[in-house]
């Protein structure tokens, strides 16, 4: 059985004997499961061509869903015996991701849209099995920001996840190269904010160019269905609005946003290249001001029990232009804050105060513990572990993404084949040596690691192939670090997790996604001839 993540216990049972479903397999679906039948007869039901309905009243039905308040909340207990399917879990998030198990067990054609010819019954080993994750963090950051992808890819993307027992997506919806949410009362944001004349093809020292306009963004309407997709899903969703720095896009939309007293912003545009803008936002009350209305509508697409967390970015914020704006310097004079890393700790301490009273908490990159860490923030640890470390030392949760072991965006292998090829290599088997907790934390700021995301900057990605490529398969090997309980990493069975991923790549062929292949990319997936920035040698692991 090629289960990936590895459950905590599975055992078999019997002689070998099949548990058989087909055209007459009902569902009895207990109260607060409804969700996930539904889910299971739009999913299997549309692969198996079976119409899976409730089983008669009094009837015990074949495929049984219940809630068990004795399981982890996102625990489950699946029993696979001679008279049907017994799936209870601590939620119905629990019950939902019990439902992945007993989709992997049925088998890669239990992933595709619509059946296979002449297949009516569908096999299922008897066992009995029970999982919990080891983090309530597992997560994902997607960049739709330098390369935008449309609601479709997201949802997709969503499902993805939940395949993978994945429960958090966040959001990169606003940089220098593009703004991706709608804001009513600021339309310039996606007017003008949202598109790009041009883009640099390749990392940025490459000389070639695409003069294809790009860009887009997501309707209010857009994000609501996000929402109620990933809810249904049991995935949160982290919306990030990038502060003070990584904001040329909404400065090129409003130039009164930018420190016009040293740069003209109104000639300011939205960014075509990559690396890091010198036009940051001002130090005013009238940025802060913008900024709440953003966040206020932020807040109204995204609830608080889809998103209890926003991320407000905080990191690669260049100084030069406070350091020579002399409203910058009055401001850090008024303020008495200690020089313009304390201006920036002023803008998250705002912010993470601002979110506190509306029953939201506030996230940043590991950059916001320069000048101060507000009290109630988050980090996203992500120049390494260093800063996570620091961090949850000081009582602060942390997640960690350190970039030179979770980097996606980073190449899979040597070699000058791969596209666009980006870092540092890392290996699938790198990805599954990943250790979120790093072993210098004492036991009580382990506590403060709420889990780890991967994270999939997309500069050099143009569409969903190039995503697909750099995503997978090792975010499956990224998903069995957050949900199952591994060893050292360095004891770690690779072979037995090598040989599971048989199963994992024809899951992947059905769902139709383009990711690397074992013996290396495909002819349509390389890209000849556009520069990457490989680096050589052995990733720091600080």
């Amino acid at each position: 059985m090629h289960l990936i993540p590895l459950p905590e216990t599975l055992t078999p049972h019997g002689d070998g004997t099949l548990l058989e479903l087909g055209p007459a397999t009902t569902i009895a679906a207990a109260p607060g499961t409804e969700g996930v039948a539904h889910w299971l007869r739009r999913e299997w039901g549309a692969a198996s061509g079976h119409p899976l309905p409730d089983a008669a009243p009094g009837a015990r039905g074949d495929v049984r869903l219940s809630l068990d308040g004795e399981l982890e909340t996102e625990g489950y207990r699946l029993d696979i015996r001679a008279d049907g399917v017994e799936l209870a879990g601590g939620s119905a998030a629990g019950v939902f991701w019990g439902a992945q198990t007993l989709r992997q067990l049925l088998g890669p054609d239990a992933y595709r849209q619509a059946p296979v010819a002449g297949r009516r019954v569908w096999e299922l080993p008897l066992l009995s099995l029970t999982d919990s994750p080891r983090f309530g963090w597992r997560g994902l950051m997607l960049d739709v920001a330098r390369h935008f992808m449309p609601k479709a890819g997201v949802l997709r993307c969503i499902d993805l996840l939940a395949a993978h027992k994945l429960n958090v997506l966040h959001l990169h919806l606003t940089d220098d190269q593009g703004w991706r949410i709608e804001i009513e009362r600021y339309p310039e944001l996606t007017r003008t904010g949202a598109w790009r004349p041009r883009t640099r093809w390749g990392h940025r020292a490459s000389p070639l160019w695409s003069d294809t306009p790009h860009g887009g963004y997501y309707t209010r309407d857009d994000i609501r269905e996000i929402v109620a997709y990933a809810a249904e899903r049991h995935v949160r969703l982290v919306p990030e609005i990038d502060v003070p720095g990584h904001s040329q896009a909404a400065i090129a939309a409003y130039p009164e946003l930018g420190n016009a007293d040293v740069v003209d912003t109104g000639a300011v545009q939205v960014w075509d290249d990559w690396g890091v803008s010198e036009n940051i936002l001002a130090p005013t009350e009238a940025v802060l001001r913008f900024y709440e209305g953003v966040l206020e509508e932020v807040l109204e697409l995204f609830p608080a029990e889809v998103s209890p967390f926003v991320h407000i970015g905080g990191d690669e914020c260049p100084k030069t232009q406070w350091r020579a704006s002399p409203l910058a310097q009055e401001r850090i004079g008024e303020l008495g804050v200690d020089g313009e890393d304390g201006l920036q700790s002023w803008f998250i301490r705002h912010f993470d105060a601002w979110l506190a009273r509306r029953g939201r908490r506030l996230i940043g990159w590991d950059e916001i513990l320069e000048g101060g860490l507000a009290p109630g923030a988050a980090v996203s640890s992500w120049r390494g572990y260093g800063g996570g470390i620091a961090a949850a030392e000081a009582g602060h949760d942390v997640v960690m993404c350190p970039e030179q072991q979770v980097y996606l965006d980073h190449r899979q292998a040597d070699g000058p084949d791969e596209p666009m090829p980006i870092g540092y290599v890392r290996s699938l088997e790198d990805v599954y040596r990943f250790e979120p907790v790093p072993p210098k934390l004492s036991a009580e700021a382990a506590a403060h690691v709420l889990g780890a995301q991967a994270n999939v900057w997309t500069e050099v990605m143009e569409n969903q192939d190039r995503v697909d490529y750099q995503m997978f398969p090792r975010l499956a090997a990224f998903a069995e670090t957050v949900w199952s309980r591994l060893p050292e990493p360095a004891e770690r069975d690779y072979a037995q997790f090598e040989a599971r991923m048989a199963g994992e790549y024809a899951r992947l062929d059905a769902l139709g996604v383009g990711y690397r292949r074992p013996g290396g990319p495909l002819p349509w997936q390389r890209r000849p001839g556009v520069l990457g920035r490989p680096i050589e040698g052995t990733p720091p692991n600080v």
